[in-house]
């Protein structure tokens, strides 16, 4: 029940970066040509798998998958972004508040499942290359992809309905960028013990168990990478590799830093500042790392502009 001289709230007013007054516009384009930048390269990554046969293959299905969640996840936040930059802040309607909050939360935890079965695919293929074509054949490969989107949603969705029962009764304000679980749950006036602990057990799940299992398969191809009697390709995979983890590791750190660890190590503008990380900074990356700097993905590319 609310509690009284509360009624519940239809709206909320989400703050965004504050104090960017002499800044803002340049903050704003800066945020925007990033967003034109993701959309891009995540776009042009999956043309050019789709329409180069040689690249239809499981690691490019992976990648692909990871464009197409990498472009929903960054639509469903800078848009709102760049409206608080604009505006100074914006308001939103609690339920969709909520609906951001819910695919925001399922296409992290989608991403999470992505990067662990991205990092199975690279073990199998530098550790165990004879074996590599009969175990990730596509089949497989799309069954891991269609597992991980449904695992993200199917499990987000828990959270969400626990979420919508409580009783929101105020302040509307979100001191956040985005309808995140901790600004949240503040605008309840109802027990949110039960929620929390369910959101602490989910965040742990999907972020600590996959991050362990991505550093132990990477510990296994660094340790076959120094077993290559070449010194060129053992520096060249080692790169790759390199690269891969930093970006995966940057990730994960501040997913578990936000919603793994306690609130009460980091400020309102500590998490901000954490959240940009990996709505922003991440996506940015990842067409990069993984796709662009791939010599296939680059050939894929010219055959493209060239066939248009």
């Amino acid at each position: 029940m609310l509690q009284e001289n509360y009624s519940r709230i239809m709206e909320v007013w989400i703050t965004g970066l504050e104090n960017l007054e002499e800044t803002r516009v340049y903050l704003f384009t800066f945020v925007l040509i990033i967003y034109i930048t993701i959309l891009t390269g995540n776009f042009l990554v999956i043309s050019v798998v789709a329409t180069q046969t040689h690249l239809h293959s499981p690691m490019y299905l992976f990648l692909c998958s990871l464009s197409l969640s990498e472009i929903i996840f960054t639509t469903n936040l800078i848009p709102v972004l760049l409206h608080e930059l604009w505006k100074d802040g914006a308001a939103m309607y609690l339920t969709g508040c909520l609906a951001q909050f819910y695919v925001c939360g399922s296409l992290g935890a989608t991403e999470c499942f992505i990067f662990a079965s991205m990092s199975y695919d690279r073990y199998v293929a530098i550790c165990n290359p004879l074996h590599y074509v009969s175990v990730m054949n596509l089949q497989f490969c799309g069954e891991l992809v269609l597992c991980s989107w449904m695992c993200g949603f199917a499990s987000m969705l828990i959270t969400l309905i626990l979420v919508s029962q409580l009783d929101f009764c105020g302040p509307k304000v979100i001191d956040h960028f985005f309808c995140d679980f901790a600004p949240v749950i503040e605008l309840s006036c109802s027990d949110t013990n039960i929620v929390k602990v369910e959101t602490f057990i989910f965040s742990s799940s999907v972020t600590l168990f996959p991050f362990v299992f991505v550093i132990g398969s990477y510990v296994c191809i660094i340790l076959t990478i120094l077993k290559i009697p070449s010194s060129t390709g053992r520096s060249k995979t080692f790169s790759t590799c390199s690269s891969h983890l930093t970006v995966v590791s940057t990730y994960y750190g501040t997913l578990i830093s936000v919603y793994v660890l306690p609130s009460k190590y980091f400020s309102s503008k500590a998490n901000k500042i954490l959240s940009l990380i990996y709505t922003i900074v991440t996506p940015l990356l990842n067409p990069i790392i993984y796709s662009i700097r791939n010599r296939e993905i680059k050939k894929g590319i010219q055959k493209l502009f060239i066939q248009a």
